[in-house]
């Protein structure tokens, strides 16, 4: 098995105006992935993402915008030590690249990454198996979601 890359598709009924704004957005973040979110969605803004309660167990995972291209692509890097800067090397790459189709949008993600973490191949794998775990899940919350946005007469 390669542990390089993840790629996910979906199928999204809205336009990529609002998909975009789904995957970008603090606030729209935190309602089909992360617990909480705090960035600002623009290009080399640091901040975190939270799954969970951190007093709990839970984690605080850094976050740095990458790319920003509405309605087109959003891109950053996660999972860099604290007080580093994200990088290749010590983060991961996730990149939501959104096209119109059939009325609505096709959302391919791209975690990239894995390999040049230098992790051992032990390390490597079970990194890899939690994120396919989580996107798995994650993911298809989104589309859900987007529908609950829709404005109800």
């Amino acid at each position: 098995m390669e542990f390089g890359t993840i790629e996910r598709e979906i199928y999204v009924e809205a336009s990529p105006e609002i998909v975009f704004e789904v995957v970008s957005s603090p606030d729209h973040l935190k309602q089909w992935w992360p617990d909480d979110a705090r960035y600002d969605p623009t290009p080399g803004s640091a901040g975190e993402i939270v799954f969970g309660d951190p007093e709990a167990g839970g984690g605080v995972v850094p976050f740095t915008v990458v790319d920003a291209r509405p309605p087109r692509t959003f891109s950053f890097r996660w999972t860099h030590p604290a007080g580093e800067t994200a990088a290749e090397g010590n983060s991961l790459l996730v990149t939501f690249d959104l096209t119109p189709s059939r009325g609505g949008t096709l959302l391919k993600m791209t975690e990239t990454g894995f390999r040049e973490m230098g992790w051992e191949i032990a390390v490597l794998e079970q990194q890899y198996q939690e994120h396919v775990k989580g996107w798995d899940f994650f993911l298809p919350r989104l589309a859900p979601y987007v529908a609950t946005l829709r404005v109800r007469p």
